[in-house]
């Protein structure tokens, strides 16, 4: 069995932002979708992907509303931004590391 890779994941996102989007804002769905998206982006180091509902959905457990729900409200937080090319398309999502300004 291979041994997963090891990526660096900032402090800031499990001391401060896990704490803010699972005990203040009451949406561990978000947590887990920007911890999907930093991975699919800056882990890998790339600035975007796209990915259906679906298909996060499907890799990270969640239903598919509250992948849109917790996108939405990731975005109204300024931590991601999801962009359509058309209304069939699948969202582009590109991740914001905030904290590092």
């Amino acid at each position: 069995m291979a041994v997963p890779a090891r990526i660096p994941l900032d402090a800031y996102i499990l001391d401060v932002l896990m704490r803010d989007l699972i005990g203040h804002d009451r949406m561990p769905s978000a947590f887990v979708l920007y911890l999907w998206l930093w991975r699919q982006t800056r882990g890998r180091r790339r600035q975007t992907i796209g990915a259906s509902l679906q298909t996060i959905a499907g890799e990270t457990g969640l239903s598919k509303s509250s992948v849109q729900n917790a996108a939405r409200w990731l975005a109204f937080r300024g931590l991601i931004r999801a962009r359509k090319s058309g209304p069939t398309e699948a969202p582009i999502y590109e991740v914001f590391e905030t904290w590092k300004r």
